[in-house]
Order: C-alpha cells, then sequence, then structure tokens
C-alpha cells in the first residue's frame, strides 16, 4: 500500500468532539455517522502537524465492550486506508460507530465513507496510484 499523504492526528478531549458535534455538518450512513468541522484561523496547524484530525466514539447502543472496541478498530482502519489519501486538509472528523459497524461487510463500510466523504464537499482525488 501507498504511504499516506498527509498525517492524521488524532482528537482526544471532550471539547474538541463537542466543537466538531456543534457544527452539525455530518452525513449519516448505515455503517457509520461522519461529523465535520473545518479547522479556524487559531487552530490552523504549523508545518509537521497533523492536517487532519480524527475522533472515533462508540456509545453502549453499539453493543458491549468487545463489540464496541471492534467496531472502533474498523473505524480507524477505514480512516486510515481512506482520509489520510481522500479527505481535504484542514478538517476535524468524528467518526461515530453504528450498530451495524461491527458486522457490516468491509467493502459497504469503506463505501460508508466515501460516500459520507463526497456528499459533504471533502473528497480529493489521490496523487498518484494508490494500492488497497
Amino acid at each position: 500500500m501507498a504511504p499516506p499523504d498527509q498525517r492524521v492526528g488524532r482528537l482526544m478531549r471532550r471539547p474538541e468532539f463537542l466543537a466538531v458535534a456543534g457544527t452539525r455538518r455530518k452525513h449519516v450512513a448505515p455503517g457509520l455517522i461522519l461529523q465535520v468541522r473545518r479547522h479556524d484561523d487559531r487552530q490552523r496547524p504549523a508545518d509537521g502537524e497533523p492536517r487532519i484530525r480524527l475522533g472515533l466514539t462508540a456509545s453502549r447502543k453499539v453493543g458491549n465492550a468487545v463489540v464496541r472496541n471492534r467496531a472502533r478498530r474498523r473505524l480507524r482502519e477505514a480512516a486510515r486506508q481512506i482520509l489520510s489519501v481522500h479527505a481535504a486538509p484542514g478538517h476535524d472528523f468524528v467518526l461515530v460507530a453504528r450498530g451495524d459497524t461491527a458486522e457490516r461487510p468491509w467493502p459497504d463500510l469503506i463505501g460508508d465513507l466515501t460516500a459520507a466523504l463526497k456528499r459533504l464537499g471533502l473528497w480529493r482525488e489521490a496523487e498518484g496510484p494508490v494500492e488497497r
């Protein structure tokens, strides 16, 4: 697989998640919910810092701890494959697991994330050949 085009940072604090959710810019798919917030000037990353940041969440509605962890692992891998290459820089993303995330077929989950990026207008084509 080709190396990622851009580094993906992490959202870790509750206020960061709430700021992304507060914009109400999201796409709901059967396997996930993608929430997006554009960086403002105060949050513009310095050189060498991640240009996009990612947060993952799975509530108890998704299932027990084993199911929630599996759902988060699948979302993390989908984000690694898709967001690092195709997401427009300068945004914070939160991927919310849904009840179907842990069991959804992998191509469908990747398709959900791809469709969400395109629907929100944040899809960009890869610079070179990308192997999957």
